[in-house]
């Protein structure tokens, strides 16, 4: 069981401050190694109820969270951390990857989902793109919490426009395909399109965005020929 040290968790600091919440020893100590390496204060935890418990007393800019855990569903952590800390970002790794866990995790407030293995530029780029959005209070966190005509356009188009763009730019299509959500930042969308379309979520995109041309749904098809793979 990973545990945090006392005094680690007393240390006062400035720099991101971020919980990872993952069972398999060598890939919490691996990812401590590179986060801190980043310059970011990072604890760890094997356990969702020793999670659970951290979060309740102290304060992280981002929680890193394995949803297979020994003890609990690591969805009930992101759940716990987003009520009652909802300014901690949170990042969901998993090895079980699906359109529908992934729409699930977003729909709790993670701001971003990573299937193992990763990269260690993925986790860069992922880490960087949550702290940055919670840091600037961007357009995308307030228009997850509007439901206007106006911003139902606004995805609606900015959907179709990546979509396109998959099918037009190759290289595009293979910064999406290995870099999931982190790849859409220039794109005005909420947490929950970025990740059916990350996911390769048809039905999702099906019932907000409606029906797709042929071209639209290429890369959905490849995102989700290589999840089946």
């Amino acid at each position: 069981m990973i545990a945090l040290k006392e005094n680690d968790r007393t240390k006062k600091t400035t720099r991101p401050h971020i919980l990872i919440m993952e069972d398999d020893l060598n890939v919490a100590k691996g990812l401590k190694m590179i986060l801190e390496e980043q310059g970011y204060e990072v604890e760890l935890q094997g356990t969702g109820i020793g999670a659970m418990d951290a979060i309740g007393k102290y304060d992280y800019d981002l929680l890193m969270a394995d949803l297979h855990l020994p003890d609990i569903d690591g969805m009930q952590v992101v759940k716990r951390a987003k009520e009652t800390k909802p300014d901690t970002g949170v990042i969901v790794m998993t090895g079980y990857a699906t359109s529908s866990l992934a729409v699930d995790a977003m729909k709790l407030g993670a701001h971003d989902f990573i299937a193992k293995p990763f990269t260690e530029e993925q986790i860069k780029t992922a880490i960087k793109d949550a702290l940055d959005f919670n840091a600037s209070k961007t357009s995308q966190e307030n228009l997850s919490l509007l439901d206007s005509e106006e911003n139902k356009s606004i995805q609606k188009r900015e959907v179709l426009n990546v979509l396109n763009r998959t099918s037009e730019d190759e290289n595009f299509w293979l910064h999406l395909m290995e870099n999931g959500s982190a790849a859409l930042a220039e794109y005005t969308l909420t947490s929950e399109a970025k990740a059916a379309i990350a996911s390769g979520d048809l039905q999702w995109i099906n019932e907000n965005i409606g029906e797709l041309t042929q071209k639209q749904l290429m890369f959905i098809y490849k995102r989700l020929e290589r999840e089946a793979w």
